[in-house]
């Protein structure tokens, strides 16, 4: 279970999603990803140790991808203001551009078990740091209340997020996700504001 790297490893990854977003997490046997994959079932166990950790794999693959744009994009010289909506914009437009992917983050990746919750919020950390940057750099400029508390703001920025991308995927995408960025923006930033 070394490799985790490579074309197969890809594939597999994208026949998760998909087929965990057409079945669900539990009814998505090993033997339907392989299948999806074009690899044999075997082939899965070079690359992961089960179900669970194609399902963490793919979210640490995903959201690795996402977290690493996104520092490049924020790095540039935008006004603060500018930055949280950035940072909306560009997970409104992946989840957008990937219906099956949206499904997993906001349903399936949601399961029961503790060991399973615990290495997602582990991966998650990279993002919400992400948001404390945000909120340190916005503080810092004076921009945000100096009174701020990062955690609940971190926690209030990432719900709303995640509630607008879960509201749209349970109403099957019917409208467009990406131009609720700006109300969103705007309805957070007067809430963090300096006052």
């Amino acid at each position: 279970m070394a490799k985790r790297k490579g074309q197969k490893f890809e594939q597999i990854i994208d026949a998760a999603v998909k087929v965990i977003a057409e079945n669900g997490y539990h009814h998505s046997q090993v033997s339907k990803i392989a299948r999806e994959a074009g690899v044999a079932d075997g082939t899965i166990y070079l690359y992961f140790k089960n179900k669970e950790d194609i399902l963490i794999s793919l979210f640490e693959v995903k959201m690795g991808s996402f977290v690493e744009k996104s520092k490049e994009r924020l790095a540039h010289d935008t006004p603060i203001e500018e930055k949280l909506k950035l940072l909306i914009e560009m997970h409104l437009k992946q989840l957008e551009a990937d219906y099956d992917l949206a499904i997993v983050t906001q349903l399936e990746l949601r399961q029961s078990n503790l060991a399973l919750r615990t290495r997602i919020n582990e991966v998650l950390k990279g993002y919400l740091g992400l948001i404390d940057s945000i909120l340190t750099e916005g503080m810092e400029e004076g921009f945000f209340s100096a009174e701020l508390d990062k955690r609940i703001a971190r926690q209030v920025i990432f719900g709303a997020i995640d509630e607008v991308v879960t509201n749209w995927v349970m109403k099957d995408h019917k409208y467009d996700l990406v131009p609720l960025a700006q109300s969103l923006n705007q309805m957070l930033l007067s809430g963090l504001k300096q006052r």
